[in-house]
C-alpha cells in the first residue's frame, strides 16, 4: 500500500470529503510514550450537526478507524 493511502490526511479526505463541512478540527488524545500508541479525534462541523471519527495508528504505521490489538504477554517453553 502506498504512504499516501496510509496518510491520516488522505483517510481524513476520505471519511468527510463530501460533507459540506465548515470547520475540521484535529486533536491527539492519546499517546502512549512506551508503545507509542496514537489516537486522534477528528471534530466536523457542517449544517447538520457536529460529529466526531477517531482514528488509530497501528503498528505498520497506518492510520484505522479500527483500534490495534492490545499485545498481550505469552508464555513459552523454550
Amino acid at each position: 500500500m502506498a504512504v499516501a493511502e496510509r496518510s491520516l490526511r488522505m483517510l481524513i479526505e476520505k471519511w468527510i470529503g463530501g460533507t459540506g463541512a465548515t470547520s475540521v478540527g484535529v486533536s491527539l488524545l492519546a499517546h502512549g510514550t512506551a508503545r507509542r500508541r496514537r489516537c486522534v479525534c477528528i471534530h466536523v462541523e457542517r449544517p447538520a450537526g457536529t460529529f466526531a471519527l477517531f482514528f488509530f495508528r497501528h503498528d505498520d504505521g497506518s492510520w484505522h478507524v479500527i483500534p490495534p490489538e492490545t499485545t498481550r504477554p505469552a508464555m513459552s517453553a523454550c
